[in-house]
């Protein structure tokens, strides 16, 4: 009878896994899709992860939640480590002042608006109206980074993005424990409240720099084998984010500071360069990976039948967090100016219109305490407001950044740009014709005739490029090619000679000591056009 239950248990429980797979199966099915969609669309990644989610979550075969606890303690390692191992430190030094305005003043002045907004407007006790105006006063940087990818934008302009991103997170994270813990004991005061704050931060920040120290020393240890120091690399995010959480200090200050000194390592000429292509590529997966699955889990949790019920408070708590970020970019980068470069107007439109929430707002609002008033009712509101935000603010983000033309492009680059465009398609039809011609579709009389009038066009734009080139001086030349529109290119014939040296080696046509050297000197170059 006890060998029928455990068996019975077990065929459940392997039911159960059985289920959970294909569910997953599904899910990177449907991620697929949306992505070959969303770049035939023009509509935002994240956006059609959302709406996928909400249109499939009820013919799944088994209920998969939005996990807080996954959320914060794995998921949210992983992006902030990815962020940071990615962050030029040279270039984040540049930007710093706007960014620490921006993540210490601006984060309290946002998170004071939008809970007096939800206080007065929607009569909530002041514990529930200052954790969501900390909840909403998270910015996901994720779907600004992935329009900045579709239109020109100045770099610094993305490095303030990425930079306040960073440290926005840990400033929110500290705020909403402390206003927990004032909520649990009852009595805190605002000197213990400031004391406790900079503890936590100056614990985040030693534990970051000590384990990112000992990080270093066995990263160079391993450079020569590139899966460990990924598996290191790894080790270092989520014990980081652990240990914090056991010493009570920030964790997401620590993941940063350990992911930027492992980044600034991966920088220095004491790494090969096969170990920082390796490293960094895995990183760039993991993040992709990780912010796939979250949006789709952000679209199955959300229900739009509740959206409709609470329809009137989430868009109170939308403008209430509207006003508290235009209150905290405008006034405070208008004082950039006199200790720093000046932020342009245009660019304090992207930053106050880039503030969409995302998977850490939906992660903290799950992870509210039973007690707290109004739990349900914040739940509700916060989701909805995530919803409206990644489905509004991310689809309008492209066309408003497209209209204010951050980066200008001069008469002679679009008209290079047109020639360029008039190769590309001329021969691409040549290279149909040269199929059609095979597979016997097109007679050869029609496809010499229909094969040189594109030759022609094919002639003339070399022709028009070529004289253009030999005008200019060898310097203009240099620099017309280095160029960051060359840089896909070079990107793609470099990983051609890779293809090309490790099909060598496996058909043991090349020895593998003359690869490495010459894969290693490739390497070299694709960081150089990383870099660049």
């Amino acid at each position: 009878m006890m060998t029928q239950q455990v068996l019975a248990i077990a065929t459940g429980d392997q039911g159960q896994f059985a289920q959970l797979v294909t569910v997953l199966i599904i899910l990177l099915l449907v991620a697929t899709i949306v992505a070959l969609l969303s770049r035939r669309l023009r509509v935002p990644y994240v956006t059609g992860l959302v709406l996928a989610g909400v249109a499939i979550a009820e013919f799944l075969p088994q209920k998969v939640g939005l996990d807080s606890a996954l959320i914060i303690n794995l998921f949210l390692p992983i992006l902030l480590f990815e962020a940071a191992i990615n962050t030029d430190i040279r270039r984040l030094r540049s930007t710093l002042r706007p960014i620490l305005l921006l993540a210490g003043p601006g984060v309290l002045i946002a998170v004071g608006v939008t809970a007096i907004g939800l206080k007065f407007g929607l009569a909530l006790p002041w514990v529930p109206a200052l954790l969501a105006g900390v909840i909403l006063a998270i910015t996901d940087t994720v779907s600004v980074i992935a329009v900045f990818k579709e239109v020109a934008v100045p770099s610094r302009l993305i490095t303030i993005v990425e930079g306040e991103s960073l440290f926005n997170d840990g400033i929110a994270l500290v705020l909403f424990s402390l206003i927990l813990k004032f909520n649990a004991t009852g009595n805190i005061t605002l000197v213990d409240g400031v004391r406790e704050l900079v503890v936590v931060i100056a614990g985040g920040v030693v534990v970051g720099l000590v384990l990112g120290y000992l990080g270093v020393g066995l990263y160079l240890q391993s450079e020569d084998d590139p899966l460990s120091s990924i598996l290191l690399t790894v080790a270092i995010a989520l014990s980081a984010f652990q240990l914090c959480q056991f010493l009570q200090v920030s964790g997401v200050v620590a993941v940063v500071i350990a992911g930027l000194m492992v980044g600034n390592l991966e920088r220095s000429q004491s790494v090969s360069a096969s170990s920082r292509i390796t490293v960094l590529s895995f990183w760039e997966y993991a993040g992709f990976g990780v912010n796939t699955f979250i949006f789709l889990l952000i679209g199955l949790e959300l229900r739009l039948d509740t959206l409709g019920r609470t329809l009137p408070a989430v868009l109170l708590a939308v403008m209430a967090y509207q006003m508290g970020r235009l209150l905290a970019v405008y006034p405070l980068l208008a004082l950039v100016k006199v200790f720093d470069r000046p932020i342009p107007l245009k660019w304090q439109h992207v930053l106050f219109l880039g503030n969409i929430k995302g998977s850490l707002s939906m992660a903290l609002v799950l992870s509210l305490p039973s007690n707290i008033p109004g739990r349900e009712s914040l739940i509700a509101i916060v989701f909805g407001a995530v919803l409206l935000s990644l489905v509004g603010q991310a689809v309008g983000l492209p066309l408003v950044v497209q209209k204010l033309k951050l980066s200008h492009t001069s008469e002679t680059q679009q008209w290079i740009e047109g020639l360029q465009s008039q190769l590309m398609t001329a021969k691409a039809a040549q290279d149909e014709l040269d199929t059609l011609l095979k597979s016997g579709v097109l007679p050869k009389s029609v496809y010499e005739e229909l094969r040189s009038s594109y030759q022609i066009k094919v002639a003339a734009a070399e022709r028009s490029l070529r004289d253009f080139y030999n005008r200019r001086s060898e310097k203009a030349i240099e620099i017309a090619i280095r160029d960051s529109r060359f840089d896909a290119v070079r990107r793609r014939l470099l990983l051609a000679e890779k293809n090309a040296l490790n099909d060598a080696l496996r058909k043991r046509i090349l020895s593998e000591e003359i690869v490495r050297s010459r894969l290693k000197a490739i390497d070299e170059q694709l960081l150089k056009v990383e870099d660049d």
